[in-house]
């Protein structure tokens, strides 16, 4: 697949720095090329290029190691727009940002040495290992091992539903160990190493999803992130929280995209000699996209600032932020389908891949039902019940 080359910019307009700039770039080089990731299933390496160029694989991260230095509320914006624009490059986005901030948070000086450079520029991509066939993302139910041996580790294990994976040149693999649960940093290269495609999926189709099997996967003992035996409560839990955030900013991108998609359609499309935009029933569902993308956005933009604040209640503001803005992303895209009518279930519009990436987000960083049980249980522990 080859993208159309856009007028070039100047150097300093290259990079995206805010909202607006997302924007432009989304725009430019995502938006119009969407349906085509997905019928392609993957992402073509021109764009992945282009987004390295723009700075997007890790501005959060500080500038003197290659990121933006970006604060967590803008990189939910630019993950808004990108969400807007197309949800698989959304998705590639948030678990390249998972690697790339807990390399950065707990990794040792020779680790960040070895990667982070490289992970901001997109030289290297990354991929996060959590979910297995038969314990999903729970990671008590982890059954891949790491055996400590004298020279390092040995790894085995599988692991699916691995965004990125058919392309990624660095996992972040959870295993268990003798006492805990354990991160480490795999490439891609190293023997034992097998990623098989997971074709066909329902939404998110261009992400590149993988099935990541390790067997007798021999590791140095510099490949261990962070000090042994604390990932499960730390790192694991401030990796997925920041996980949880970029889906939902990506969520937030979803209802946008379609608020902006039906806008368009029922001003050009009549029944009846009158545009669809004057029966009172599109305006019903589209005043409901408009609350509903306002209040998504609100929330979203709670958690980050929590996050840049430091304060720990980021965590159930995320949960709470996630929750919302994908079950809206679910309800709105299923009403731009209704809009579009037998136009809604084609190619020809962009409200039919919406809406199968729409029930993705109900689904990934902590189900919808998983986050209801969370987010009562954090509403009785607060009232002291």
């Amino acid at each position: 697949m080859t993208l159309t080359s856009p007028p070039v910019l100047a150097p300093e307009s290259c990079v995206v720095h805010d909202r607006g700039s997302a924007r432009g770039f989304v725009d430019a080089h995502i938006t119009p090329y969407a349906n085509d990731f997905e019928r392609e299933g993957r992402l073509p390496e021109e764009l992945l290029e282009r987004i390295g160029a723009a700075g997007l694989w890790a501005p959060f991260l500080p500038r003197e190691v290659g990121g933006g230095g970006l604060d967590l509320v803008t990189l939910g914006h630019i993950h808004e727009e990108v969400g807007r624009g197309c949800s698989s490059v959304r998705s590639l986005l948030t678990v390249h940002t998972m690697v790339a901030w807990a390399l950065q948070r707990w990794g040792s000086p020779a680790q960040r040495a070895q990667w982070t450079s490289a992970l901001c520029s997109g030289a290297v991509l990354g991929a996060f290992c959590l979910s297995e066939p038969e314990a999903g993302s729970d990671a008590t139910g982890i059954q891949t091992t790491a055996v400590e041996t004298g020279g390092g580790w040995v790894l085995n294990g599988v692991k699916t539903w691995i965004t990125n994976g058919q392309r990624a040149d660095l996992f972040l693999v959870f295993a268990r160990t003798a006492d805990s649960i354990g991160a480490f940093l795999v490439p891609r290269s190293t023997p034992g190493v097998e990623v098989r495609a997971i074709p066909e999926i329902l939404g998110t189709r261009g992400s590149m999803l993988g099935k990541v099997s390790f067997r007798d996967v021999r590791l140095g003992p510099d490949a261990l992130l962070g000090p042994s035996g604390f990932t499960a409560g730390m790192m694991l839990t401030g990796t997925l929280d920041l996980g949880r955030y970029s889906v939902a900013a990506g969520s937030v991108g979803i209802v946008q995209a379609c608020l902006e998609a039906c806008a368009t359609y029922t001003t050009r499309r009549t029944v009846g000699g009158t545009a669809l935009r004057n029966l009172q029933l599109i305006q019903a569902k589209v005043t409901d996209m408009v609350t509903d993308v306002r209040a998504a956005r609100l929330l979203v933009g709670e958690a980050g600032r929590l996050k840049d604040a430091g304060e720990a209640s980021t965590i159930m503001a995320t949960w709470v932020a996630k929750y919302f803005a994908s079950t809206a992303a679910a309800k709105h895209s299923s009403e731009a389908v209704q809009i579009h009518g037998a136009n809604g279930c084609g190619p020809d519009y962009p409200v039919a891949r919406l809406y199968r990436d729409a029930k993705v987000m109900e689904i990934i960083e902590g189900s919808n039902e998983v986050q209801r049980i969370t987010i009562a249980g954090a509403a009785y522990r607060e009232m002291n019940l």
